[in-house]
């Protein structure tokens, strides 16, 4: 008979940079009876949430709300503002950045695929792919597009696959220089609620979000936040699209309803997450999750492997992705780590695969958790014969307990 109980006593570790460790008070939320997604009950939950994802965002525009993955989500951002042909550029920075843009290839798009050219001695296969987005590169081409054939920027905040951040607001001032009308859209799926993000302030027109990260909920919603200049081109935007349009959406959201059945529990869940964040306040949240990030890159470098995101200023205070030496396969490790720690690591992707591994510090975490994860990879790396310069947990420990939170309130 087959089973699929395949974990053994104890709470498995989830470790990879999302879906995130689910906090118990949004699982216990979850678990509330479902509702009529058409009574006075849930228009009351719906206005409560559409406003308060709008503070986490950092907009006083319209949020869409689809039970979807993140991929929907960027689906709907290009057939809500785009035209069949219409030419985008998009910048390399990782395997996400480049599902993206065969998503729009496939929707009949033109696409431009930017990439730094720096040379990188660890990753030579894949060098942009240790860096963040060049504005500078991007001021550059928009400037030799005198005739405005782009019609949108497409970059990623916080690229998962890497570990990387990008300085968005440099490429909306990147944009602005070269005086040039292309839309800003960000895909911010693994940054929102872990990274400083400001949809309005930093003037991105479509930012793409999902839960399952910086949110703490299970998959299974996704976001686009939108600008005015957004919801203008979606009026002359040529692109089919039917359960993604907008149109619809923001009329029905104005009562906190939805024009099709929406996932109810989720949206429970997606409320009492709201209610956490915004009781331990935005910039606390920011910060939990920068130092959860600094004490986990301290155990790195004390076992003196290399940290993926090359640039100190852009390492992501979401997840940490950790190479390991020629020679030695990151998903082999993977795999001895889960079958004798219960624990699961993020994989390489794309061109990454078989050279690093990601170590996630989101969600449900505290210094603890993290502790027991950095001793199981070290555990996991001396069983694969990975000769290390150090143990990394002294330098944890030292860097948790001499850097103390501002609180210990923490999620969950």
């Amino acid at each position: 008979m087959l089973t699929l109980d395949f974990h053994p006593t104890g709470r498995h570790f989830l470790q990879i940079p999302g879906p995130s460790p689910v906090p118990d008070r949004i699982l216990r939320a979850m678990s509330l009876p479902t509702i009529d997604h058409r009574g006075p009950e849930f228009g009351a939950l719906g206005l409560k949430i559409l406003s308060g994802i709008q503070s986490i965002f950092k907009t006083q525009h319209p949020v869409m709300i689809y039970p979807a993955s993140g991929t929907g989500a960027w689906e709907a951002a290009l057939v809500n503002t785009l035209s069949p042909g219409d030419h985008i550029l998009m910048f390399e920075t990782g395997h996400f950045a480049s599902l993206w843009a065969k998503m729009a290839a496939r929707l009949g798009l033109s696409t431009e695929f930017l990439a730094g050219a720096d040379s990188d001695e660890q990753l030579p296969h894949a060098p942009s792919w240790r860096r963040g987005v060049q504005a500078d590169l991007i001021e550059a081409r928009l400037r030799l597009d005198t005739a405005h054939r782009i019609k949108a920027v497409c970059v990623v905040h916080n690229e998962t696959s890497t570990g990387v951040t990008s300085d968005i607001l440099g490429v909306r001032r990147a944009i602005d220089a070269a005086k040039h009308p292309a839309l800003l859209m960000v895909d911010s799926i693994s940054g929102l609620a872990c990274a400083d993000y400001r949809h309005d302030e930093w003037g991105v027109d479509v930012t793409i979000s999902g839960s399952q990260k910086g949110l703490m909920l299970p998959p299974g919603i996704s976001f686009n936040a939108l600008s005015p200049r957004a919801i203008q081109a979606m009026k002359s935007a040529k692109l089919p699209r039917a359960f993604w349009a907008w149109d619809e959406i923001i009329e029905m959201n104005k009562t906190g309803y939805w024009p099709y059945t929406p996932n109810t529990n989720l949206l429970y869940g997606l409320s009492e997450a709201l209610t956490m964040i915004q009781a331990e306040g935005l910039p606390q949240v920011f910060a939990r999750h920068q130092r959860w990030a600094a004490g986990v890159r301290a155990a790195v470098t004390a076992w003196g492997l290399p940290i993926q995101c090359a640039d100190p200023a852009l390492y992501s205070p979401v997840l940490t992705g950790v190479i390991t030496p020629v020679g030695v396969d990151a998903d082999a490790v993977r795999r001895l780590i889960h079958e004798r720690f219960d624990m699961s690591l993020g994989t390489g992707l794309g061109k990454l695969k078989g050279r690093m591994f990601r170590i996630g510090h989101l969600g449900d975490s505290n210094d603890l958790t993290l502790l027991a994860t950095l001793a199981g990879v070290e555990m996991g790396l001396k069983l694969s014969g990975v000769k290390l310069a150090d143990s990394g947990l002294p330098a944890a420990m030292d860097y948790f307990s001499g850097h103390p939170a501002p609180s210990l309130k923490q999620p969950g």
